[in-house]
């Protein structure tokens, strides 16, 4: 039986992972000794691929919603009028607008949703998310830092400068949260994470507040949200989404080797430490141009791969891919919902994904059981 035909992940496979050995049952996990979860179910290639096709037609339904629905809503003679170039109307106006937004959505929705699953593949932490990691936030600190008192201007140095202080701050949550007796649990780094995350956006105020030059730029920014998209401001985080991509999805199969532990997967002859590294640097570079263009939106890299692995299992091959499909709808359709309960003003798509994220983070704490954290 090849690699294909199993799959990996956190108590799945007979006498895998830590804590395996003598008087371990092959069917439990290893770190709680309780039965495998459902999201480790193996799932058949035919579930797999009719997920996909339904997902694929949920985000194109989800694209369609956000370039006909808003503050005015544009009838099918118009979008497609618009969609050809013209703009005559003022619904055809609306949608020549819409449509820069709405790739803008599914980009940053797949970058994020991606970068969770990477994520809590190099963690093996259900709850890490670039958001509650404090990755956006250290992120959103360094180019308000940069623009408040180095005078950054260039929308590409806005990516370099959300890329390094994303790493940093995922360097110094992971060295906090590796502090004290256990090392770094899943429940230390999110708690490190969230006080870290909470000091950063005081500071991000601290920085804003002072200056009446750049506030009004950033408010909005601050909250996360796509209004305001451009074909100019996806052109400039293209070439590092693109390459942020590349390295997640080639990571799947050593994410797959680390799921059942760095020894198993050091006896297999992985580089557990190059995996992990690689695997890192691709999701900051996510998190770092989503954030550059969108401000920190938190609670998509969460919400996504936990619904993934129920869709489609543990196989990082399958989840990865389908992380970034369905961040991609959920962002965009947030974005819609955000349009429509208010208009015609908007609620940023950042504070939509906290109501969603939020309630969903405390159920993954009740159902892990914090002491088993």
């Amino acid at each position: 039986m090849t690699s294909a035909d199993t799959e990996t992940g956190p108590g799945t496979g007979p006498g895998t992972g830590p804590g395996t050995g003598p008087g371990t049952d092959p069917g439990t996990d290893p770190g709680t000794g309780r039965a495998p979860d459902v999201a480790f179910v193996r799932r058949p290639a035919r579930v797999r691929l009719l997920w996909l096709l339904a997902t694929v037609v949920v985000l194109a339904a989800t694209m369609v919603a956000s370039v006909a629905l808003g503050s005015r809503d544009v009838d099918w003679a118009d979008v497609w009028a618009a969609l050809g170039g013209a703009d005559a109307s003022l619904e055809q106006a609306a949608v020549a607008k819409r449509v820069p937004r709405t790739l803008l959505a599914v980009l940053i929705g797949a970058a994020l949703g991606l970068a969770g699953g990477v994520m809590q593949g190099v963690t093996r932490n259900p709850l890490a998310d670039p958001g509650i990691l404090g990755v956006n936030m250290g992120a959103s600190l360094a180019v308000v830092v940069a623009v408040a008192f180095f005078g950054l201007g260039s929308p590409t140095g806005y990516v370099w400068v959300a890329m390094a202080g994303g790493a940093l701050a995922a360097v110094f949550v992971y060295a906090v949260g590796s502090l004290g007796r256990g090392g770094a649990t899943p429940l230390k780094l999110a708690l490190a994470g969230a006080a870290t995350s909470a000091a950063f956006a005081s500071l991000v105020s601290a920085v804003i507040l002072p200056r009446n030059d750049i506030a009004g730029g950033f408010r909005l920014w601050q909250i996360g949200g796509v209004g305001g998209a451009s074909y100019e401001r996806i052109g400039h985080i293209l070439p590092f989404l693109a390459v942020g991509f590349a390295i997640c999805l080639l990571s799947a199969r050593g994410l797959n080797s680390l799921a059942l532990g760095d020894e198993v997967a050091a006896g297999l002859g992985e580089r557990v430490a190059v995996i992990r590294a690689v695997a890192a640097l691709g999701a900051v570079v996510l998190c770092g141009a989503a954030t550059a263009a969108a401000g920190p939106i938190a609670f998509v890299g969460l919400v996504v791969p936990h619904a993934c692995r129920l869709l489609v299992g543990v196989d990082h091959r399958w989840q990865l891919p389908f992380s970034a499909l369905t961040g991609a709808a959920l962002l965009t359709a947030a974005d819609v919902v955000g349009r429509m309960v208010t208009r015609p003003s908007d609620v940023e798509v950042g504070i939509v994904t906290a109501l969603i994220g939020a309630p969903f983070f405390i159920h993954i704490v009740r159902r892990q059981k914090v002491r088993e954290l």
